[in-house]
């Protein structure tokens, strides 16, 4: 499956951005991951076709991941924007939880304070 992710920038500190990762076509869960400068990549948020989500503890209650499955496409709503969130975000695409699956292109975030 490919990805097409979209809407990273800058942003200070409170502020907030929605990311926008389109599939080629219908797959079972996709999410977001990042990667900041000097760190290993980590989950964000995923959700299944289903509506099932799961959040890092660091975003929960920050963050709101959410799907069309007419589009093929994931969100990931990003609001009270902390400067440890700066990172690239990557949209990921996999048909089982035990697959890597597919990668988008990177989107940077950065949130200045």
């Amino acid at each position: 499956v490919q990805l097409q992710a979209s809407g990273g920038g800058l942003v200070q500190a409170g502020g907030s951005l929605r990311l926008s990762c389109a599939a080629s076509r219908s797959i079972f869960i996709m999410g977001w991951y990042r990667q900041a400068p000097g760190k290993q990549r980590e989950l964000v948020a995923h959700i299944t076709n289903g509506g099932i989500t799961n959040y890092a503890d660091s975003v929960k209650g920050r963050f709101t991941i959410s799907r069309d499955n007419a589009k093929n496409t994931v969100y990931l709503q990003m609001n009270s924007l902390k400067p440890e969130d700066t990172a690239v975000y990557l949209c990921n695409a996999r048909s089982s939880p035990i697959v890597l699956g597919s990668w988008g292109q990177g989107t940077l975030v950065t949130v200045s304070s």
